[in-house]
C-alpha cells in the first residue's frame, strides 16, 4: 500500500530532495575540511569575499542565501576571529564594508581548493549527464521561485 507522501509526487519530491540534500551535507562535513569551530555560512562569507571583494552585509546575505540578521553574528564571529574586518563604503556613511584581512584571504585560499576536492568527491557519485541534470533542475527550481517572490 502506498503512503500518502507516496501518492503526492510534490510531497515525495520534497522529501527526496531534503533527504539528499542533508545526506550530502552530512557527507561534505564528514570529509573535515573546515577547521574546528568554522561554519559553512562562515566559509560561504569567505568564499563569496574571496572572489567578489569587499561587500556590504546585504550583499553577502544575497550571494550566500542568508538573511542579514543572521550575518551579523557570523561576520563577528570571523571578526573576532581575525580573518575579516569591518569598513566604510566610499559615498555612503551608512553603508559599511566586509573585506578580508590577509589572515582570512590566506585561510581561504587554503580551504577553498580543498572544499571543491571534497565536492568533488561526494558529488562524483553521479555521472556527468547526472550532475548537467541536477544542476538544470535545481536551477530551474530556484529561478522559478525567485521570480515568483518578486
Amino acid at each position: 500500500m502506498q503512503s500518502e507522501k507516496e501518492k503526492d509526487p510534490y510531497l515525495n519530491a520534497y522529501t527526496k530532495f531534503e533527504r539528499a540534500h542533508s545526506s550530502l551535507t552530512k557527507a561534505l562535513n564528514d570529509q573535515e575540511v573546515l577547521p574546528k569551530g568554522m561554519t559553512i555560512t562562515q566559509f560561504g562569507v569567505l568564499e563569496a569575499l574571496l572572489h567578489k571583494g569587499t561587500l556590504t552585509h546585504c550583499q553577502i546575505a544575497g550571494k550566500i542565501l542568508k538573511s542579514r540578521g543572521n550575518l551579523t553574528l557570523v561576520i563577528d564571529n570571523l571578526e573576532r576571529d581575525g580573518l575579516v574586518k569591518r569598513e566604510p563604503v566610499a559615498g555612503d556613511r551608512r553603508a559599511v564594508g566586509v573585506a578580508l584581512t590577509p589572515k582570512g584571504a590566506t585561510t581561504i585560499k587554503d580551504l577553498f581548493p580543498k572544499q571543491v576536492e571534497a565536492i568533488h568527491d561526494v558529488m562524483g557519485r553521479l555521472s556527468p549527464e547526472e550532475l548537467s541534470t541536477l544542476a538544470g533542475l535545481c536551477r530551474k527550481l530556484g529561478l522559478s521561485l525567485s521570480s515568483a517572490e518578486k
